[in-house]
């Protein structure tokens, strides 16, 4: 029998080779599942299925997994590498599957009794034929079924390169031999999880059935808060009820998606193209948490940072290759025009207005939208932000959409609702051009159809992205931790802790969202070019920063989310010379090869640097002190971080509380000291002359945020006064001179928004009083903290325009 099994195997591998594609999941499973190969393996798999089997031990091959084939020797003892836990409807199937499988089992136990190094792995691994969920109004069953001998050659044909095969995390016999014992039960026991497993996998492969878009119209116009929303409207715009309800019809029709599983598929293949097209590779990172989530029954939003319109589909595309279901998305109504519009609507957008302003039944069907989403499984993205961040930073959180989230879990939610903060990078933006000269005051341009030709012209080398999947909020157990009381029954629409909760939540997405950073070449070679005067370093100088860059943030990590280049800084630098359009040019003169970075660049390049200015914040902070102190004592130095700290927390969302940010910045000390870049003494920190250029390009990344600090505080101590609108305005103006006087080209520099972010810290931190008046001692010492770490030559010009500014105002 076993010789026919081979010789079908055999005959099936020819066309299975053309017609399926490798497509593991996760895509290296020996070190995303942390599988120890040197252990025995034993591949669990759902049921009998010789094509199954052919597709699922080619993947082993091409991943240097052992081969299921040959069998495992155990203190000479040789069992099977596979087995399954049902029959299947297959040709060749193993009749007395279940009782063959727990033979196994007891036998792989027995072992462990007598041999106390022995720790074999179970791995349940799974072959998706195709992902669709199948409709609510029809009887067809999802691909994942069990197919027939006849169904499967039509899933190879039509689902071959759709097909899917899942590693899922090893189970330790040893570990269950331990905490369970070895006799026949828990053999029993393994083969009732391993089913167990598999029936959440495929609910999470696939997720619920897609829904009947004119039914789930029908039940959300009947439903009692959309009802009431109807008849409002109808009193406040004196129409009748029929009018009212075909508003919200309408309403209705503008905000839903239309999913179709077969658009899914076709753009899949495009996307395959244009990642191929743009970028050298997608890099992923931590979609195990996400999976994790998904196999616990969750309900997940993704909430990534805004770079660019095509996070919207880098994001479904890398989701649906880690075997997740693309989610729902939010999108800005500005995206809903033809033909992109309807392409969108069945890849998974639901459309929203910029505001809801005054408009009570759109923000009650919204609501009822949303919630219904969740209540049906469906995941859900949204971008916090509210709008593509032109500067590269983080944007302050815009809180209408995690406060309907919460909402809808306050509303008799059942399943758990988990927050996934997602990172979002690229080595090159495609909208960067359009974004600086935003910055400079031209217009929006509308999105339309001509705009996307454009832009796909366009298309050339971008280097690499970035999709870290950052540290889940489940909603109840932060609640639970930070608002006890939530659970209790209010009859208020926004009960006392709800705010607070919105407020918190959401900055503290942010702050994840900033601790799974990717950083790359670009950004590293960008920072170092622009913490030059002139742009410009010679090759070695900038070899030695990049170095320098490496050196610390590996050995002083900001957390441990954030994936780090693991290639030299001369590889960064020829990566980045390779890439196409980004200005970095090499000269050369008598003395060697000088890297520089082209002017009409130089405002593109601070998107690249702003993207990680965070991770870079505190170490260019003590930079700056030592520097201008040229030696200071310890304990003064982490007092003037002390008062600085608030503001780029509060800016940058960092993450380090009192006692864990004296832990950073003591072993940042102790990095900057092992790489000589200063000397430290016992208490006393002082400058080595030798490496000062390595410290002065440290410190320069700070310059920047400190004299705007400054700009500010000095207008607070001559106008005590100001309201705060004016002294956004005031602080604003003095940043747009200086900027064009010193040469500063960072696009945030003269942002209203950093200046009203630093206003509304300065308001958190008490340094205005209850009227709204200026406390000036507090000011004053700010102030005089400030002007020691910035030139003699920026205070004077801040102190000149200030003081030009009110005479011409008196």
């Amino acid at each position: 029998m076993a010789n026919f099994i081979n010789m079908y195997r055999q005959l099936l591998s020819l066309p299975l080779s053309a017609l399926v594609k490798n497509n593991p999941i996760p895509a290296n499973p020996i070190e995303e599942l942390s599988l120890n190969i040197h252990q025995p393996i034993v591949y669990v798999l759902p049921y009998t299925s010789q094509t199954d089997f052919v597709i699922f031990r080619r993947n082993c091959l091409a991943l240097g997994l052992p081969d299921p084939a040959e069998k495992n020797e155990i203190n000479g003892v040789k069992l099977p590498r596979y087995v399954y836990l049902d029959e299947g409807r297959r040709i060749f199937k193993s009749k007395g599957a279940k009782d063959e499988t727990t033979t196994i089992f007891n036998k792989y136990l027995e072992l462990h009794r007598t041999s106390e190094s022995l720790d074999v792995q179970l791995i349940p691994v799974s072959v998706l034929w195709g992902r669709s969920p199948g409709q609510e109004d029809k009887s067809d069953l999802p691909n994942l079924r069990l197919l027939n001998g006849i169904q499967k050659t039509f899933a190879a044909i039509w689902f071959g390169r759709d097909t899917f095969v899942r590693f899922s995390q090893a189970v330790s016999l040893r570990y269950m031999v331990v905490e369970h014992g070895s006799d026949e039960k828990i053999a029993q026991k393994l083969a009732r999880v391993a089913k167990m497993h598999f029936a959440k996998q495929r609910i999470s492969a696939t997720g619920p059935r897609l829904p009947n878009r004119q039914a789930m119209f029908n039940k959300l116009l009947q439903s009692e808060a959309i009802r009431r929303a109807i008849e409002d409207e109808a009193k406040s715009k004196n129409i009748s009820i029929e009018k009212a309800q075909k508003e919200a019809y309408k309403i209705l029709d503008e905000i839903a998606a239309d999913v179709s599983h077969s658009s899914l598929r076709a753009v899949d293949r495009f996307l395959r193209w244009l990642w191929n097209k743009l970028y050298s590779g997608i890099n992923v990172q931590n979609s195990n948490r996400v999976r994790k989530l998904a196999l616990e029954g969750h309900e997940i939003v993704y909430v990534p940072c805004h770079r660019s319109h095509i996070d919207y589909l880098l994001l479904s595309y890398v989701l649906y290759h880690q075997g997740l279901v693309p989610p729902h998305i939010a999108a800005g109504i500005n995206l809903n025009f033809w033909p992109i519009g309807r392409m969108f609507r069945s890849w998974g957008a639901f459309f929203i207005r910029r505001t809801f302003k005054g408009n009570r039944l759109y923000s009650a069907i919204f609501r009822e939208y949303l919630s219904e989403l969740f209540h049906r499984g469906y995941s859900v993205e949204y971008f916090i932000e509210g709008g593509r961040s032109r500067t590269g930073r983080l944007l302050a959180p815009k809180t209408g959409m995690m406060s309907m989230t919460l909402q809808a879990l306050q509303h008799s939610q059942t399943r758990p609702i988990s927050i996934v903060p997602v990172y979002v990078g690229y080595e090159h933006v495609l909208e960067v051009d359009t974004y600086a000269k935003e910055l400079r005051g031209a217009a929006k341009e509308k999105e339309n159809a001509g705009l996307v030709l454009r832009v796909i012209k366009k298309l050339r080398n971008l280097g690499q992205g970035f999709v870290n999947f950052g540290e889940p909020i489940t909603l109840s157990n932060y609640l639970s931790q930070h608002f006890p009381d939530w659970k209790e029954q209010n009859h208020e629409e926004k009960p006392q802790w709800f705010t607070p909760a919105v407020n918190n939540i959401s900055k503290q997405v942010m702050i994840n969202i900033n601790k799974a950073a990717a950083v790359n070449s670009m950004n590293l070679v960008g920072t170092a070019l622009l913490s030059s005067r002139q742009r410009a370093l010679s090759r070695e100088q900038l070899l030695e920063q990049l170095s320098s860059y490496q050196q610390l943030l590996q050995n002083v990590p900001y957390s441990t989310d954030v994936v780090l280049p693991n290639v030299t800084p001369q590889a960064m630098l020829e990566h980045v010379l390779a890439l196409d359009r980004i200005g970095v040019l090499i000269e050369k003169d008598n003395f060697g090869e000088i890297v520089r970075l082209e002017r009409s660049s130089a405002v593109l390049m601070t998107y690249y640097r702003n993207n990680i200015q965070h991770l870079f914040v505190l170490p260019s902070l003590v930079a700056s002190i030592i520097l201008h102190y040229e030696a200071i004592q310890k304990d003064l130095l982490l007092d003037a971080i002390r008062k600085i700290y608030p503001f780029l927390q509060g800016e940058l969302f960092l993450h380090f509380n009192e006692d864990e940010l004296n832990v950073q910045i003591h072993q940042i000390i102790n990095e900057f000291a092992r790489q000589s870049v200063i000397n430290s003494n016992d208490n006393f920190l002082s400058i080595n002359k030798s490496k000062v250029r390595i410290l002065q390009l440290w410190s320069a990344g700070m310059q920047e945020i400190l004299q705007r600090y400054y700009i500010t505080v000095t207008i607070l101590q001559k106008q005590p006064a100001i309201s705060r609108a004016e002294l956004e305005k005031e602080s604003q103006l003095v940043a747009q001179r200086l900027s064009v006087l010193h040469g500063i080209n960072a696009p945030e520099f003269f942002d209203k928004a950093v200046f009203s972010s630093f206003i509304a810290n300065l308001k958190e931190q008490r340094y205005f009083d209850e009227s709204g008046y200026t406390v000036l001692d507090k000011i004053e010492e700010l102030a005089s903290t400030l002007s020691h770490l910035i030139s003699t030559e920026i205070c004077l010009t801040v102190k000149g325009t200030i003081e030009k500014s009110e005479d011409l105002s008196s």
